[in-house]
């Protein structure tokens, strides 16, 4: 049975770094159960060689193929794979992750907030591999809807792997801040494009402003009409369906307000718990799904308890995904949170 070992990636954050092996060790059973892979990775486990952590795997006979490596290259903590030989030696195999653009388009923006990108890859890894749509990751232009985008981490994201992305957010300066990034890059790549900031009107009055970018890698993607378009509405979240149509989304993944330096408002009211903004929301959220579409969310344990978010997501309709790996990404982020992530699919 063919073994491998796979180098995990290097994070800025130390606080994340610590619980990087096993988190990818969960997104790995996420990838083995989700029926992507034609050799379904078995006996993961976390393991020092040479004084260096990997991630161990094995894999049926005759071991991983193109289709396996092209998938298991999007790993959120994928830095080098090897497949082992003997004791003693690692023999490199190529990783080719889905990687549209250069990776600046997620690693340049810094500003007080931003969700680590390691972990946003690794919740969109969840919340694909969870929803019908998990054979077509690697083919199909999936739409990626952030309902509380900020400053767009998880469009650019969505982005990067060639799908479209639409984001919802109720704080202008921050839809302002992504406009003035994206179309910035976008010129200081040269890359063929267009962007526009518009209004949006229902019965002649001001629904919301909209900003929206349509781009493509190379200039003749572009002419020959492979492009990929993201949208940003500046709006608040529980009036998503006064501007987007429903079943407008393949996927819905966010990260919801951790209640210590942000907090959540449904209305005029602030509060430090993201419960009441997801009771209220995850309704309106639902019907943007399509049928057997996922709902990918982080939030802080310490403000909602992960029982209660469940219960908000069965409410509306959905069902709580907990196969392997899916119960086991919760991890600290500082003293004041301990993120986690729930995943629920719409049912077909």
């Amino acid at each position: 049975m063919p073994r491998y070992a796979l180098l995990l990636a290097p994070s800025t954050n130390r606080v994340y770094a610590d619980a990087a092996g096993r988190l990818a060790r969960a997104e790995l059973e996420m990838f083995a159960a989700s029926g992507v892979l034609d050799a379904a990775p078995t006996e993961t486990a976390t393991e020092r060689i040479g004084g260096v952590e990997y991630l161990t795997f094995a894999a049926p006979d005759p071991g991983l193929g193109e289709r396996d490596l092209a998938h298991l290259a999007n790993l959120s903590a994928a830095y080098a794979l090897f497949e082992r030989v003997g004791e003693d030696l690692l023999r490199p195999l190529p990783l080719r992750p889905l990687a549209r653009y250069d990776s600046d388009l997620v690693t340049i923006p810094k500003y007080v907030g931003k969700t680590n990108e390691q972990f946003t890859r690794l919740l969109l890894n969840a919340t694909v591999l969870a929803s019908a749509s998990a054979g077509a990751m690697l083919d199909r232009r999936l739409v990626v809807l952030d309902p509380l985008c900020g400053r767009g981490t998880t469009l650019n994201q969505a982005l990067m792997y060639g799908y479209h992305g639409i984001g919802v957010e109720h704080d202008g300066k921050d839809v302002d801040s992504y406009a003035a990034f994206l179309r910035t890059w976008l010129k200081r790549k040269r890359l063929k494009h267009s962007t526009e900031m518009t209004s949006v009107r229902r019965d002649r009055k001001l629904v919301a402003r909209r900003f929206e970018a349509v781009l493509a890698p190379t200039r003749e993607a572009h002419q020959a009409g492979d492009t990929q378009k993201v949208t940003v509405l500046h709006s608040d979240t529980l009036r998503a369906r006064e501007s987007l149509r429903p079943r407008c989304a393949d996927l819905i993944v966010t990260d919801a307000p951790y209640g210590v330096a942000h907090g959540s408002r449904t209305g005029r009211e602030l509060s430090r718990s993201p419960l009441d903004l997801l009771t209220a929301a995850v309704p309106v959220w639902r019907e943007l799904l399509r049928p057997g579409g996922a709902l990918g969310l982080s939030w802080n344990t310490h403000v909602t308890p992960r029982r209660a978010a469940e219960a908000v997501l069965t409410g509306a309709g959905l069902r709580v995904v907990d196969g392997p790996g899916y119960l086991g990404l919760s991890h600290r982020v500082d003293q004041a949170i301990e993120r986690d992530v729930l995943v629920a699919v719409v049912p077909t």
